[in-house]
């Protein structure tokens, strides 16, 4: 006990309260395994011993403030707003101009958003942590990388996929809808309109779960408080992508493409808040299993042209068949948003990842 208070004592004695502490041991990897072997019945009860040890200057009664949340500051609201408008600007364009012009606009909007989302990811409850090192870069790079990837696939994969398994594509995306390479804007569109109510979830998210920290005797009671937070949080941003999804297809007059951009979104909101909250390496995994699904699912189709490769087109051609182009980032998408819910579901109902204390993955 003593070399566990001897490496843990700047933590212990900053800690106002003991469930400060546990959130730190937490943080650190001590697990309730790690405090049976101090006679303890959990993290917490360890916790409280360490807590109790250390040799405070003055009195300190326990914590009747909550932890300080982020405050909802006007300069955030406004970048989360920034990627909706240049994308509503770009589709507006798009249906407006043709030619040359068209592709400029496209272009110049494609820019535009993607230098939006990057100045609303680095302020806000959807800011992730300044990562150092280059295991660190390299993560969140991949990760970008995945990003863009997954949504070029939204706008102009299902086009193309319908095209490589009828035998083309014969020729490039014109940006219209009902071109031959058709392009699916209001499913993009209603993306990046998304991008506020995922920061105000995450927000939320935030809010409550440091509040909860307040009135948690334990780390098990502070779990069972914020899972319904999180999987709330989620669900409306899920109903405010749904809304927004609805708008944008009567608007473009466009299907909506409810499974798969419900559950690109999904996932991408789960990869945002794991990365706000410390946890980098998941998400970037995971993004990147989904757009390989994507990718391969695209490929099959036209190395299946190669003599001797035709049958390398049946696993795709025959889910295509049965439900149609969207079923493979539905399937893509789905499949890698519930992996992410599930690691959410363990690591960001931790008070590690909302105490002060918490330490990045």
């Amino acid at each position: 006990m003593k070399a566990l208070l001897h490496r843990h004592r700047d933590l212990c004695e900053r800690a106002v309260d003991p469930l400060e502490i546990a959130a730190g041991l937490e943080a650190q990897g001590v697990t309730d395994r790690t405090a049976a072997r101090f006679r303890h019945r959990d993290v917490f009860s360890l916790a409280e011993e360490l807590y109790a040890r250390v040799p405070r200057g003055g009195e300190q009664g326990p914590r009747t403030e909550p932890l300080p949340a982020p405050r909802v500051r006007a300069d955030w609201i406004l970048l989360t707003l920034l990627p909706g408008a240049f994308g509503a600007a770009t589709v507006a364009g798009l249906r407006l101009t043709h030619g040359h012009p068209r592709l400029l606009d496209a272009l110049a909007g494609v820019l535009a958003v993607a230098l939006a989302m990057r100045a609303a990811l680095r302020r806000g409850p959807l800011a992730g942590p300044a990562g150092t090192g280059t295991h660190a870069w390299r993560t969140a790079n991949g990760t970008r990388a995945w990003t863009l990837w997954l949504l070029g696939y939204a706008l102009l994969g299902d086009g193309l996929l319908k095209a490589a398994v009828t035998g083309g594509p014969d020729a490039l995306p014109t940006g219209a809808p009902n071109g031959p390479w058709p392009t699916a804007t209001a499913p993009v569109l209603a993306l990046t309109l998304a991008c506020a109510p995922a920061a105000w979830c995450a927000h939320l998210l935030t809010t409550g779960a440091r509040r909860r920290l307040v009135g948690s005797r334990g780390l098990g009671d502070f779990t069972a408080a914020a899972r319904p937070l999180l999987f709330g949080a989620f669900a409306l941003f899920l109903g405010a992508l749904a809304a927004l999804l609805l708008v944008c297809g009567a608007v473009l007059h466009e299907p909506g493409a409810y499974p798969q951009t419900l559950a690109l979104g999904a996932l991408l909101l789960l990869a945002r808040l794991l990365t706000a909250h410390h946890h980098r390496h998941a998400p970037a995994v995971v993004l990147g299993a989904a757009a390989a699904m994507e990718a391969v699912a695209v490929a099959l189709p036209l190395a299946a042209r190669l003599p001797g490769c035709a049958v390398l087109a049946a696993p795709v051609r025959t889910l295509v068949n049965a439900w149609g182009a969207p079923a493979v980032p539905a399937l893509a998408c789905g499949v890698a948003a519930l992996a992410l819910l599930a690691h959410a579901g363990r690591t960001l109902t931790q008070a590690s990842a909302h105490a002060a204390t918490g330490a990045p993955e």
